[in-house]
């Protein structure tokens, strides 16, 4: 008699699944990177604003004949005006007796 071997059909794992390892490393290492990266941009940026500032000619407080430059008194008399109406208005208004009758009497 004549024996046939058949193949042994036990279920076997031919594909296994590969593990899924996160590495947090190298996403901190990019992180603090970038970040330094934005750091010094900032830095550089900042420092050319600083050279560009300081080339404009700052304006002078004493003129060159050494006079100290006055302000126009007409438009400072003229806010004076209005501040003074204002208080007299106020004054007005905070010394007038009340236009409401208390009912109560």
């Amino acid at each position: 008699m004549i024996k046939i071997k058949f193949l042994n059909f036990k279920k076997e794992k031919h594909f296994k699944k590969k593990e899924f390892v996160f590495n947090t490393n190298s996403y901190w290492q990019v992180a603090v990177f970038v970040s330094l990266a934005i750091v010094v941009s900032f830095g550089v940026f900042g420092y050319y604003l600083f050279l560009q500032t300081s080339k404009e000619a700052a304006p002078r407080a004493v003129s060159e004949s050494g006079e100290i430059p006055m302000i126009k008194t007409g438009s400072l008399e003229k806010a004076l005006g209005y501040f003074s109406e204002r208080a007299k208005k106020t004054s007005q208004i905070l010394n007038s007796p009340s236009p409401v009758v208390d009912p109560s009497l």
